[in-house]
């Protein structure tokens, strides 16, 4: 016999992600930024992107002012994203495959298994550019215009 979800079970997976997230935020904060952790944390909000791109979907029939900030939230997470990848392209690499490490597009199926941030970046931005313009990508963020009781 199952029991029912209580309110605040209602997402346990987000839950268990953000508490990974914050483990990671504490552990790291001793240790410099590497290419493991930059393509973890990559991999993580590219699949937030995802899951906003759906909230952004079924919200916004029913209640488009809410699906219009969903998918400002979608576009400035595909900023955090975009920024994450750079950074892992700017970090040294540990051992002598430099060369083999550099962002290729052209040749992403055969490279090598560290490209599998650039593979993972170029999918989130297909999906990106089918729903936003290049001004939009590169807008700062605005601000808050929704009230909010503290």
């Amino acid at each position: 016999m199952t029991q029912p979800l209580l309110p605040c079970d209602g997402h346990p997976y987000l839950r268990a992600a953000s508490a990974g997230i914050r483990h990671h935020t504490r552990a790291a904060s001793a240790s410099p930024a590497d290419r493991v952790h930059l393509d973890a944390l990559h991999a993580h909000l590219t699949t937030l992107h995802q899951f906003l791109d759906r909230l952004g979907e079924a919200a916004r029939p029913p209640h488009p002012a809410s699906g219009r900030h969903l998918a400002t939230a979608h576009t400035r997470l595909w900023q955090a994203a975009a920024a994450v990848h750079d950074a892992f392209h700017l970090l040294p690499v540990a051992d002598e495959t430099s060369a083999q490490t550099e962002c290729h597009p052209e040749r992403l199926p055969e490279g090598p298994p560290v490209l599998t941030i650039c593979q993972r970046h170029l999918a989130a931005g297909h999906v990106i550019r089918r729903k936003t313009t290049p001004s939009d990508l590169n807008t700062p963020l605005h601000g808050h215009t929704t009230p909010c009781s503290q």
